[in-house]
């Protein structure tokens, strides 16, 4: 036999080996995982060993943005902005850093609170959606390819971006059916090659003992095995309000609370600003009068209120937006394993459905029903007693899922839109749209979450082309990482740099940030990690702001609540750093406790306001309001009825009756004794 024969024999063993190298390789390379960096900055300690608390660039206060407001009207021409937006959900803020940082004058006013609306009632995933991907390939579907793959893209912005407010999240996928396991493993499989650098671990299969180690609360019946890829999570609201502060940083003005009522237009029928009213004084029982605001374009960021906004601009112009509510509810931790979340692609109707560990606790949804527009929508009855009953599905019989489990429950309204100048209106946009009506009003409405930054790029770029705006250099841009020994590595030259620059707290952070947090202010444990994850580098003003306990320890850090770390120098970060401006700005979207368990919202209210109270010298009738309006709030985030009618002395003197609750009949208790005749005999 020729050597050139035994030669051709094995070139396909050979070709095999080199394929399966190869995969292996690709599978298992060493590569840098955005979001697992060590800190640009180190930890603020001299070499002379002495601590020195970071000096972070300050933002204007809020009477000095406001007063910036009105200069635009009373002002020179040079006073006018470039553009106003209005809304500061994960659109708008995204809009106002995006412009910020290619030289623009900008303006950003809010009728609530940053991120008050859909942008804080997300399912807290950063993904490019598995589904989408499924529907993609069935259905020869290239747009909604395109939509995976972008989002893929920009999940790795926000781990680049804002690392200590993301995270990447293990996601489980239960199968039921051997056949499943190539069919379902092809496509993660796909998923990974789509994301290519953008990517973390691979997706991977486990049998069904690895599945269920790894998620003991699994339903073993007829479980065959389960596959496992990875998407992100984010803490959604606190991702807003640093997009916000951080576009405040770059020279933006930045306003919540702040409402428009009306359009003003020039003789010639174009837009050329807004009037604005601050919706504070009202608060403090004082009035108000609105004023206006000039810019060369207004952009509508308002979600679900974008065709309210439309409607000053024209009021006979068509509806685009076709709300959808999605109720989510919140189940204690031991629900789910710490670092582990589970998807459910096929629910008694058809639906998916999310089970994810967020904030120690579980979070589980999404509904999709369609729904009339309001500021807080209630979850319904009907939506809760589903979601139950699909999570009790999929955990184990011996695990009773009981209503009054649920310790937090509210609904978002996504804003899905009709291209109005499509020829078939019916039609739902799939991503987004930006759209400009003949008098110059932009409208940037639609999208997710995961996609916020594309959509505020395509936004800023169709502003520049229409109204002839000039983007510049930032010269004078801030040292956000609070030392001028390190640049924040976007060159800004004008152009979009959004997916370079970091937000507010990313410079100092890494993974081991709360131990020298814990060693300068004797924080505990859990408090240092939570502010760590929350506030990034920033954690360190935050501590610094804890009141001392007086105690050997901890030495710093009241808990507002006993069953979570949110303490009192985060009120105290919220109202100096961060605008919040009501209890439920604190509650809700600075700290997240009103997400996470309504009832221990309540009981830590009368300790929000009155701190809020010492930073802002409220009076008792503000107090008073505060206390109503937060309550009223807290019904939107499924505090059950019989407490709404709570006063505060009820729940500061712990007289609130509380045993006809259900979550108190729950437990075996002093005045229900557990029978132990039978333990006696055993």
């Amino acid at each position: 036999m020729s050597r050139f024969t035994s030669a051709r024999r094995l070139l396909p063993p050979l070709a095999v080996a080199g394929a399966a190298g190869g995969a292996l390789y690709y599978m298992y390379r060493p590569r840098n995982i955005p979001g697992y960096e060590g800190p640009v900055v180190p930890p603020p300690v001299g070499a002379d060993g002495i601590f020195r608390l970071p000096r972070f660039p300050r933002v204007k206060d809020r009477a000095q943005q406001i007063a910036d407001l009105v200069k635009s009207s009373t002002g020179s021409r040079e006073d006018e902005y470039d553009m106003l937006i209005i809304g500061a959900g994960a659109t708008g803020a995204g809009v106002a850093l995006d412009a910020a940082t290619r030289g623009l004058k900008v303006a950003v006013v809010e009728r609530g609170d940053f991120s008050c609306g859909t942008s804080s009632k997300s399912t807290k995933l950063v993904h490019g959606g598995v589904r989408y991907l499924e529907k993609a390939v069935w259905n020869l579907d290239y747009s909604q390819y395109q939509l995976v793959r972008e989002a893929l893209k920009e999940r790795a912005y926000f781990l680049q971006t804002a690392p200590h407010l993301s995270m990447w999240l293990p996601i489980m996928l239960p199968l039921d059916r051997w056949w499943k396991i190539p069919y379902y493993w092809a496509g993660t499989k796909f998923y990974d090659l789509l994301a290519g650098s953008e990517g973390i671990e691979s997706s991977y299969f486990l049998t069904k003992s690895k599945a269920i180690d790894s998620f003991p609360m699994l339903n073993q019946a007829g479980l065959v095995g389960a596959l496992v890829y990875y998407d992100g999570a984010h803490n959604d609201s606190r991702m807003n309000v640093s997009l916000a502060m951080t576009a405040a940083l770059y020279g933006a003005t930045v306003v919540n609370h702040m409402e428009v009522t009306g359009l003003l237009k020039d003789d010639g029928g174009k837009l050329c600003g807004a009037t604005v009213r601050d919706n504070i004084p009202a608060r403090d029982g004082r009035s108000t009068e609105s004023f206006g605001i000039r810019a060369k374009c207004v952009i509508n960021c308002t979600g679900p209120f974008t065709d309210g906004i439309r409607k000053m601009d024209d009021q006979n112009c068509k509806e685009i937006v076709a709300p959808a509510s999605g109720v989510h509810i919140i189940l204690p931790g031991y629900y789910s394993p710490g670092k582990m979340g589970l998807i459910d692609p096929s629910t008694s109707d058809g639906r998916v459905i999310f089970f994810l560990p967020w904030q120690g606790n579980t979070i589980a949804g999404t509904t999709d029903e369609p729904a009339q527009i309001s500021t807080n929508p209630l979850p319904d009855e009907k939506s809760i007693q589903w979601i139950l009953d699909e999570v009790s599905r999929y955990l184990s019989p011996d695990i009773n899922v009981r209503r009054g489990d649920v310790l937090a429950a509210w609904s978002g309204l996504r804003p899905l839109v009709k291209d109005p100048k499509a020829k078939n209106t019916e039609s739902l946009v799939r991503n987004h749209l930006v759209d400009i009506s003949d008098s110059g009003l932009l409208t940037c409405a639609g999208g997710k979450w995961t996609t916020y930054r594309q959509m505020a790029e395509e936004c800023v770029d169709a502003a520049v082309a229409a109204f002839r705006l000039q983007p510049r250099p930032v010269t004078d841009a801030p040292r956000v990482s609070g030392t001028d020994a390190v640049d924040d590595g976007a060159h800004l030259d004008g152009s979009c740099q959004t997916h370079r620059v970091r937000l507010l707290g990313a410079h100092g952070w890494s993974r081991t940030l709360f131990i020298p947090i814990i060693q300068h202010f004797g924080v505990e444990t859990e408090v240092a990690k939570h502010l760590a994850e929350s506030y990034g580098d920033r954690a360190w003003t935050v501590a610094a702001l804890c009141r001392p306990t007086h105690r050997r320890f901890p030495a710093r850090g009241e808990r507002i609540s006993q069953l979570y770390p949110f303490v009192d120098g985060e009120v105290r970060y919220a109202v100096r750093h961060e605008y919040a401006q009501t209890a439920v700005d604190v509650l809700a979207r600075r700290t997240r406790l009103a997400f996470l368990n309504a009832q221990a919202a309540l009981e830590s209210l009368p300790r929000v306001i009155d701190i809020m109270g010492e930073e802002l010298g409220w009076d008792a009738r503000r107090r008073d309001v505060e206390w109503k309006d937060t309550v009223a709030f807290l019904e939107s985030m499924g505090l059950p009825k019989p407490m709404l009618s709570a006063t505060r002395k009820q729940i500061e003197q712990g007289k609130f009756d509380l045993k006809d609750s259900a979550e108190y009949r729950m437990f075996s208790r002093h005045d229900k004794p557990v029978v132990v005749e039978d333990l006696d005999e055993a």
